[in-house]
């Protein structure tokens, strides 16, 4: 089943783990406030979808915890996540917008009992969990500036250059956040489709100075890119 072939209208559940300023920027009076329990969710609709936001919060736990609720509670049948992220190669450098095919944990580590690598998960045949190709394809269709990248997720805010460096180095990783490997797995279990697109907002040099200086500017940008993709599959 391709999703985005698919023309009847969808239900969308976006993740947003900390950039929802990005959101109301973007969206403004066209948001229904529809929050519930311990989730900030806002409702956005189209004649082509309704899509339901949901802001997470950082880290692993919240963001899987967030992305189930957007697929039991509202039925999304597709997750779209964007947000900023820190960049491990020279290429990606700030406000540089991609789009994960696919990610590592790179804190997920049960190599001692089950004799495998740091970062895998079993069910998988390598530590690298993937995001379905064919949305990966459609979304460099529709945004061609999208760069495709592996991404290093884990519950760390990597701030240090030699912490970056190593990252890439040892998982080939080109970017680094915190929420990903969440996602991204949970949308596998579901087997809901599941599209990220990523904007960096500190370099390689770049830490937590760079981050909150360019956080908000990155975010709209990865936002912008995000909807427009959005707009192309779903139209």
């Amino acid at each position: 089943e391709v999703y985005y072939m698919e023309k009847a209208k969808k239900t969308i559940g976006m993740l947003v783990a900390v950039e929802i300023g990005a959101v109301l920027s973007r969206y403004g009076d066209k948001l229904t406030d529809v929050s519930e329990t311990g989730f900030d969710v806002k409702r956005l609709d189209s004649d082509d979808y309704t899509m339901y936001i949901l802001k997470s919060g950082a880290g692993e736990i919240a963001a899987a915890a967030g992305t189930q609720f957007l697929i039991t509670k509202y039925g999304a049948e597709f997750i779209i996540n964007f947000g900023v992220v820190g960049g491990l190669t020279p290429e990606m450098s700030l406000a540089k917008t991609c789009v994960v095919e696919s990610v590592v944990h790179y804190d997920f580590d049960t190599s001692t009992i089950d004799n495998c690598e740091v970062g895998r998960y079993l069910e998988y045949p390598s530590i690298y969990i993937p995001a379905p190709s064919e949305l990966v394809d459609a979304a460099i269709a529709a945004e061609p500036s999208l760069k495709r990248v592996i991404c290093a997720s884990g519950d760390k805010f990597v701030d240090d250059p030699a912490k970056k460096r190593a990252l890439h180095a040892d998982f080939n990783a080109d970017i680094c956040e915190m929420e990903a490997a969440a996602i991204l797995l949970t949308c596998n279990r579901n087997r809901i489709p599941c599209l990220m697109i990523k904007a960096v907002s500190d370099a390689i040099e770049g830490g937590c100075e760079e981050f909150t200086a360019q956080v908000d500017r990155s975010a709209a940008i990865c936002l912008e890119v995000a909807h427009r993709v959005i707009e192309k599959l779903h139209s």
